[in-house]
C-alpha cells in the first residue's frame, strides 16, 4: 500500500520542529528537580539526560558530528554521552535554559530534516510516557516522522522493522506496507518503528507480534 506523499517544504518541516521542541519545553517547565531523574524510554537515560541530548542534537552541525563521532571511534554510546553531557546543566532548571535556547536552532548532522522532526517527537514521548504526560505531538508531524521511518533505515532501524507488514494508521493518513497487518494511533506506529516495545500494547492486529519482536530502541 503507497504511504502518503511528503508535502511539507524544509522551512515547514524546521516550523513543526520548533513547534515540538517548544511544547515539550512547556511540559518540562512544571516538573520538580526529583522528576528529572526518571527513567526515560530510552535506553539507559534519565529525563534530564534525554532533554541534554536533544540540546546537544539541536547545537550540532554535520562537520561537528563527525568529528566527535570520529573522536569516539565511532562508539555512538560515547559519543552521545559526551555530547549530552556538553549541554546538561549543573541543575534539572539550567538544563531547561540551554534547551529552550535551542528551540530556534535550525542547525543538524544531515540534511535530512524529517528525521531531526523525529528526533524531538520521539524523544518527547520517552520523556512523557513515563512522566504521566498526557501531550502527543501533531498527527500531521508525527505522519511525516513515519513516512520518513517507513522508507529508510537511518538514526533507527525502522524500514527493516516493518519489512512485510502492512500498517495503517486510524486517526491519520498513514499507511504503508502489504503483508499482516498492524492499525493503531500514528503515534503508537511511529514509537513502535522507533524500537519502543511498550507502544506495541496500543496496536491491534495480525502483525503485531512480528513487530513488537523487531524492537530494539537504539540512540544515534
Amino acid at each position: 500500500m503507497p504511504e502518503p506523499a511528503l508535502q511539507q517544504s524544509r522551512d515547514e518541516l524546521w516550523a513543526a520542529i520548533h513547534a515540538e521542541r517548544a511544547k515539550l519545553a512547556d511540559d518540562l517547565a512544571q516538573l520538580d528537580d526529583d522528576r528529572w531523574a526518571t527513567p526515560s524510554l530510552c535506553g539507559r537515560w534519565t529525563v534530564e539526560q534525554v532533554v541534554a541530548h536533544l540540546t546537544a542534537a539541536a547545537s550540532t552541525g554535520g562537520f561537528r558530528w563527525f568529528r566527535s563521532v570520529l573522536g569516539a571511534r565511532f562508539d555512538f554510546d560515547l559519543h552521545n554521552d559526551r555530547r549530552l553531557a556538553e549541554h546538561r546543566g549543573a541543575t534539572p532548571s539550567e538544563t531547561l535554559d540551554r534547551f529552550r535556547a535551542a528551540i530556534p536552532n535550525t542547525t543538524a548532522a544531515s540534511g535530512h530534516t524529517p528525521a531531526w522532526l523525529g528526533e524531538v517527537v520521539v524523544h518527547a514521548q520517552d520523556i512523557r510516557r513515563p512522566l504521566g504526560i498526557d501531550c502527543t505531538p501533531a498527527v500531521n508531524a508525527l505522519t511525516t516522522v513515519a513516512t520518513f521511518y517507513a522508507s529508510r533505515d537511518f538514526t533507527v532501524a525502522s524500514k527493516t522493522a516493518i519489512s512485510g507488514l502492512e500498517l495503517e494508521a486510524t486517526d491519520g493518513p498513514f499507511r504503508h506496507g502489504d503483508g499482516p497487518l498492524v492499525r493503531g494511533t500514528t503515534v503508537a506506529l511511529t514509537m513502535a518503528m522507533a524500537g519502543r516495545e511498550i507502544y506495541c500494547g496500543e496496536l491491534d492486529g495480525p502483525g503485531v507480534p512480528a513487530l513488537r519482536a523487531r524492537c530494539h530502541p537504539k540512540v544515534k
